[in-house]
Order: C-alpha cells, then structure tokens, then sequence
C-alpha cells in the first residue's frame, strides 16, 4: 500500500502569537477554529494572560515546554498540536525546529505560523503609556515632575523637532517626534493625579478626536472644501464658535517668538478682513514689525526666515575661522 498510515503521517504544528497590546480572548476566528480541532494544546507560561479564556471556552491547555524533538513526537500519527505562544515568541522551540528539518533525518509535521491577534496602528502607544505608568511610580526623577518643572523641555523639544525638519534629517526627526509625544503621555500621566481635575491620556485622545472630526466638517460632515483656503475656512469658523472669542487677538500666545508673533496677529487680522495699519514709530522693533507682516502677506514664515538666514550666517562665521587657523 502506498498510501501512508495513519500512525506513520508526521501530523501538524500550528505555532499561535498572539498581541498584549489586544484585549485577551479576541482572537480570529481561524485561531478559534485550530484551538478546537487540536487533539493537543500547550503553553510553556502558566500566567499567560490568554489561558482563562482558553479554559472558559472550554479548550484544554497543558502547561508545557517541549523540547523540538519532543513537539515532533507529539505528532505522530497525524495529531495536531497547537503551542500558545510566551511573548518572547518560542525562538528555542522555532530555532530546534528549524536544526531538526535541516538535518533531512526527521521527517517534520506541517508548520503553521497563526496569528491570533495582532496590533493595529498606534498600537505602540500602549507600550508607551505602560512605560510611562512604571517610570512615573519608579523614578526618583520623573515621580517629582510637576507640569510647571517639564514646560521648559516641551519648549526645547519643540525647537528641536523644527531643527531636525528644517535639517531634513529623518532618523533625528523620528526621534524628536517621538520626545515630544513623550512631553504629551509625561504630563497626561502626572495630571492623573491631580486631586481636584483629573484626566488621562485617552482623555486628551477624546479630546483633539472630538475637536478634529467638528473642525472637519467637509470629511466627517455635509459641507465641501476643495482648497486649503476653504478648509482654514471651516477650521476658524467653528473655532470661533467654541472660543466664543470676543477678540482675533485672543489665544495668540504672547510668550512665542516676537517674529512668529507678529506674523500670526498679521494673519488674524488679515483672515479676519480687517484693515489694521501698523503703528508708526522709531526703532528696530517696528521695523521688524513691518517685516514680519509683509511676509506674512507673500506667505513666508519670518520665523523660519531669519533662522535660514541665521544658519547661513554660522555656515559663513565658520567658514572665516576656518580661513583664519
């Protein structure tokens, strides 16, 4: 007979993974399907948050770390067993299974690799969340932090990230996105605590969603914008209508650049059509003044101006000490 017997077919692995960053027990329905038709289930971790929900569902685990000779074997005869995997993945158990199949002495189960669950974009934000949770508890540093004592960093991060933009370095602007993320999730965690106005980190995400999907009404709404022009339309229009501003000047921060401050009172002014003319007086100040509104008008950032301009000046100051060594 040429057919293989049932005691000699080598039988089945399914190697399931599964995210911590997904709730325990959602898994596919392809995972739901192999856990029922294993003739065996194993995990090596006891505590694996998975197990409760295996086990209410009704589904057998064996608490067990096979060696890959011993997986091999528990297939015999066609079973099938499924191993829940720790979160480190099973790289002994997958590397002795790769050594075995190399060796062409074994003949080798059908290996399945079967995710259960996975992560979903932003998922990585959890793990942020949970490291800042630890940090915040375990730290002598950052346990002493207050919101006034971390305003500085938020400052210099923020001027790095526009370094790093203006650099078009990408590896430096991944990181200086990623510092200022952390000034966000450092101050949501210590507000936690606050006594009187708590609030978390998914407080501050319903927040901008909330204010994002009202300011966009032409993406989430009724309304049309096909231009930049006609979204900034919308966008200042219903914020006005939450402000209930009494002043365009209201919500200008006062304490940025004085360049970048005079350029975003221009551009209220001028959104506003309003007809504002510049105070008239001596000094450079308001010379700078009258600068910086014309380039708001012709659509250039004076701030960013003077800083390529800035630059350009160190590339030359440094160029002169090195003709003069």
């Amino acid at each position: 007979m040429n057919a293989t017997s049932s005691e000699e077919a080598p039988g089945r692995i399914v190697l399931l993974t599964t995210s911590h960053r997904v709730a325990p027990g959602l898994l596919s329905w392809p995972a739901w399907q192999a856990l029922r038709a294993a003739d065996r289930v194993l995990c090596a971790d006891g505590a694996h948050p998975q197990l409760p929900y295996l086990r209410e569902a009704g589904i057998a685990v064996d608490e067990a770390s096979p060696t890959a000779e011993e997986l091999v074997s528990a297939c015999a005869g066609g079973r099938t067993v499924v191993v829940v995997a720790t979160g480190e993945g099973e790289p002994a158990l997958t590397d002795g299974l790769a050594r075995l199949a190399g060796s062409g002495r074994v003949r080798m189960p059908e290996l399945e690799l079967l995710p259960a669950s996975y992560d979903l974009p932003g998922a990585r934000l959890l793990d942020l969340v949970q490291v800042m949770d630890r940090i915040r508890v375990e730290c002598p540093w950052s346990s002493q932090q207050t919101h006034k004592g971390l305003a500085k960093y938020g400052i210099e991060e923020a001027y790095e990230l526009v370094e790093a933009i203006e650099d078009g370095d990408r590896e430096e602007l991944r990181e200086e996105l990623g510092d200022v993320l952390l000034q966000v999730v450092f101050h949501s965690r210590i507000a936690e605590e606050d006594p009187d106005a708590p609030f978390s980190v998914d407080d501050v995400a319903a927040s901008i969603v909330t204010k994002l999907i009202h300011r966009h009404p032409h993406v989430f709404g009724d309304e049309t914008a096909s231009t930049p022009e006609e979204v900034k339309e919308h966008w200042l229009r219903t914020k006005a209508v939450e402000k209930r501003r009494t002043s365009v000047t209201e919500g200008v921060p006062l304490g940025q650049p004085g360049l970048a401050l005079a350029a975003k009172l221009a551009s209220r002014t001028r959104t506003a059509g309003l007809d504002v003319p510049l105070p008239r007086s001596e000094g450079v100040g308001y010379e700078l003044l009258a600068l910086a509104v014309r380039a708001e008008a012709e659509g250039v950032d004076p701030e960013a101006a003077l800083r390529a301009a800035a630059r350009a000046y160190r590339d030359a100051i440094r160029q002169a000490e090195e003709t003069t060594r």
